[in-house]
């Protein structure tokens, strides 16, 4: 059955994957972007060309309520991806941070509860309301950082993990969540919270400040030095954007399962992966060396965050997650097709473990 989607930040990187899915699937997609990240204006293009008028364009920011309520009118399910997601711009801007991940949100919430029938909707979340994890202590191996509880580091950290929110950023994105999962009790609003690990792949528009593996590819493929925050062992689970995609339409699909429910989204511990080990992997398969130069911590900086999938895995169902390596190696060839850049003919050997697409 067709249905009426809406998707805010629809034109974002995991935005505008979310949006094919769902409109090669035959759904009407409505995007709710203002289109500020640069680069997501090609994406919007994109969308359009491929699906034509099941894409529904509306150029807006949710800091504008009435418009917003005007986009949720006869949506059948509501994907909540705009946001401000850079750490260093919150901490330069709290004031921006505050209005559009807070305000933002709220005022989705309420153009969703006002609307006769419930709408689903389903919120684009971060592991760092879980804050910096300073207190799993640290140890350094030749992976990475990794904690000193060694069934913490087998399984990755759980959903009943504390809230600890660090930066503006952190506090924002975190009060976001709390509003989202209360309004299903508070209100009987069907939402679900996807707390996001490291999401990468096509149509990503990485920045130094977001997007970080496929901001590290450009400046490779572009020959530009790499600079690391921190010692750069820092270990995050990376989840290809296929994977959220699915991810997010199973929360939507089985709204009535999980609703009111939080849950961790991430590789798992499987696609774990250092910093300097994966720029490792980059030049390997780059052929080439990649000048890398260092730099202090940021605030709230996790030195190690692996998401504990199995509560969304197992209740929702999830596919097997791609291998990192195979993913990363999609990654480069669509970075590389995008901006005209030769490969390597012969690249080095790629891992397929895991693939499931």
């Amino acid at each position: 059955m067709t249905q009426t989607i809406l998707v805010t930040g629809g034109a974002g990187f995991i935005g505008s994957n979310l949006a094919d899915r769902l409109a090669s699937e035959g759904h009407r997609v409505r995007i709710y972007d203002a289109l500020v990240r640069p680069g997501v204006d090609r994406n919007l293009e994109w969308l359009i060309e491929r699906h034509g008028e099941l894409i529904e364009p509306v150029l807006a920011d949710v800091r504008e309520p009435e418009k917003l309520a005007a986009a949720v009118q006869g949506v059948d399910a509501a994907f909540h991806f705009a946001a401000q997601v850079a750490v260093t711009t919150s901490m330069a801007d709290p004031a921006s941070d505050l209005a559009i991940n807070i305000n933002g949100t709220f005022n989705l919430l309420e153009a969703a509860r006002a609307q006769a029938r419930p709408v689903p909707v389903i919120f684009a979340s971060t592991n760092k309301v879980y804050g910096d994890l300073v207190q799993f202590g640290s140890q350094l191996t030749a992976q990475g950082h990794y904690p000193e509880d060694a069934e913490l580091a087998k399984q990755g950290v759980s959903e009943a993990q504390p809230l600890d929110f660090h930066t503006p950023y952190g506090v924002s994105k975190g009060a976001a969540d709390q509003y989202v999962l209360d309004y299903a009790r508070s209100y009987d609003l069907p939402t679900a919270v996807l707390r996001m690990s490291c999401v990468y792949g096509e149509r990503q528009m990485g920045t130094e400040d977001q997007g970080w593996v496929a901001h590290f590819l450009i400046q490779a493929l572009q020959g530009n030095p790499i600079t690391l925050y921190g010692d750069g062992n820092q270990v995050r689970d990376v989840l290809y954007v296929g994977d959220a995609v699915d991810a997010y339409i199973a929360a939507w699909r089985q709204i009535d399962k999980v609703k009111g429910q939080v849950f961790n989204l991430g590789g798992g511990p499987a696609n774990a992966v250092s910093l300097r080990n994966l720029i490792d992997y980059m030049s390997e398969t780059l052929g080439c060396r990649i000048d890398v130069r260092s730099s202090d911590w940021r605030p709230g900086d996790q030195r190690w965050f692996v998401a504990d999938t199995r509560a969304i895995d197992t209740t929702l169902g999830l596919p097997k997650k791609l291998d990192w390596r195979t993913g990363v190696a999609r990654l480069t060839e669509w970075l590389a097709a995008e901006r005209g850049i030769d490969l390597p003919a012969q690249p080095a050997p790629l891992a397929t473990a895991g693939a499931h697409r």
